[in-house]
């Protein structure tokens, strides 16, 4: 089950980065994020009210790094190639595991094996990302680092708090930022006008909605659902298929050619998957 849940999480992110694209072409990328993560928050507050029966705390934590992680996600994709920003972010796959022996969790041969096999598709994928040093290329690795360090306390808060709960303070937490980081971002260096914010985010509606209800309010719920069970180099494996449903929202959407290469990525993402998904106790963690 847990494995269902996070391939869907993976199939709900990937065709995301669609809908992020285009809803940048219309909105800065604190406003588009305040707003589709304002909506997350109020579709797991409206489906999951049973939750929040006496429990009036906001887990702030996740939040924080939620929003630092979209934010230096979004600005990145602004000043590098699609295919350098879909591989440096699939980079958590190799920093969950690293941080999670910081933690005192142990790394199976067999994850190490998916990880490097993850690594190589998530390359074929995003057609031999170009890996020069640019500052595009910077603010995506720094969000790949605070993605992972997101699904480690995920893990870690998953185990003391119902996940609707998680889910609608990380949303919370991360859109009020994101509206804090669009009003400096206008008081200092300058943005749109009223008229303009209002025209942009009629024309971005379709991505907001698919970003708050799906990206951000079933996807984020199911991640956290499923790794309550789930040891968070296993899952981060999974999840990395994101790569894959990317590229076919990327053919089907935007009409993007799909290389031999790139299907010889999917190929190599599928195996890391069947490789983690079979040795069962990877998937699932041990008491503490």
């Amino acid at each position: 089950m847990n494995e269902v849940l996070l391939l869907i999480t993976a199939a709900l992110w990937g065709f995301a980065f669609v809908a992020q694209r285009k809803g940048m072409e219309s909105l800065d990328a604190f406003s588009f994020n305040a707003m589709r993560f304002a909506l997350g928050a109020v579709v797991v507050r409206l489906a999951l009210f049973r939750s929040f029966r006496d429990q009036s705390k906001i887990v702030w934590q996740l939040g924080v790094l939620l929003f630092f992680a979209a934010a230096f996600q979004q600005v990145g994709i602004i000043y590098t190639s699609a295919g350098s920003a879909g591989f440096i972010t699939g980079l958590y796959v190799l920093f969950v595991p690293l941080f999670g022996l910081w933690r005192g969790q142990k790394l199976e041969l067999k994850t190490s094996i998916a990880i490097a096999l993850s690594l190589g598709g998530l390359y074929l994928i995003n057609s031999g990302a170009e890996l020069e040093t640019s500052i595009g290329n910077l603010l995506v690795f720094i969000s790949a680092i605070f993605f992972a360090l997101h699904m480690q306390l995920v893990d870690k808060y998953s185990k003391l708090h119902p996940a609707g709960v998680l889910a609608f303070s990380q949303f919370t937490v991360a859109s009020l930022l994101s509206v804090l980081a669009a009003i400096l971002q206008r008081l200092f260096l300058g943005g749109v006008s009223l008229s303009g914010f209002i025209s942009g985010s009629r024309q971005a509606l379709i991505p907001i909605l698919y970003g708050g209800i799906f990206s951000a309010g079933i996807a984020y719920t199911l991640q956290i659902k499923a790794q309550q069970k789930a040891a968070p180099s296993a899952a981060a494996v999974i999840m990395c298929l994101e790569g894959v449903f990317a590229m076919i929202g990327g053919a089907l959407l935007l009409s993007e050619k799909v290389s031999l290469q790139a299907l010889g990525g999917a190929l190599l993402l599928l195996i890391a998957m069947i490789l983690v998904s079979f040795q069962r106790n990877m998937l699932t963690k041990k008491p503490d």
